[in-house]
């Protein structure tokens, strides 16, 4: 059976620690779709044209180490806005949801571009001051130096590329329930989601 679970959201609004429990509890598989681009933004950076480095992403591409860094998430947003990109990346994305046994993906566009049809469409969300401090805290623990200040600003201005980009802008779909994080621990987080997504398999 296959059965879409799309959630999408922006950076460090905790939707890929949610996709990654909710695929655990439901027995999913769960593709983190910001990865393809982060690991296509990182090619760019050592000059490969960034079609190129999309039409030929390898899976080994995907487990490189620095990716989680800023200066790849800026490539990634980057290379995101880019039509002939996304469109590289389109049959994959779409081959993987529907596979037997149920997928969840996570990403910026999954309700509205990728999986319109998903199933169950999750939209999750945080506050700037909230997301910014997650994601500094999460890179002052992988060693990175930058301050809360840098890591808001670059948040912001990618949450503006992302959004005002042509090609699958950053909104929730129009059916997508909209899960706000702020004020929640991730086991709430997770908790909620789980809820809803057991009451849509249930009708």
């Amino acid at each position: 059976m296959a059965f879409t679970i799309a959630i999408d959201g922006p950076a460090a609004a905790g939707k890929g620690t949610v996709s990654r429990a909710v695929a655990d509890h439901f027995g999913f598989a769960h593709l983190d779709t910001g990865l393809l681009y982060r690991a296509t933004g990182r090619r760019t950076l050592d000059g490969t044209d960034p079609v190129e480095a999309a039409r030929t992403l390898q899976a080994s591409d995907l487990e490189a180490e620095d990716l989680r860094t800023p200066e790849v998430a800026q490539a990634a947003s980057r290379v995101a806005a880019l039509p002939d990109v996304r469109e590289a990346l389109l049959d994959f994305q779409r081959a993987f949801a529907r596979r037997a046994g149920g997928a969840v993906l996570d990403g910026r566009d999954i309700g509205t571009v990728i999986c319109p049809d998903a199933e169950v469409k999750l939209f999750i969300t945080a506050t700037d001051d909230i997301r910014a401090e997650r994601r500094w805290k999460e890179l002052r623990e992988k060693g990175h130096a930058d301050s809360l200040e840098d890591v808001l600003r670059d948040l912001r201005t990618r949450d503006e590329r992302d959004s005002a980009r042509a090609a699958a802008p950053l909104k929730p779909a129009e059916d997508a329930v909209l899960l706000d994080t702020s004020q929640m621990s991730i086991d709430e987080a997770v908790s909620a989601a789980i809820s809803l997504i057991e009451d849509r398999l249930n009708r």
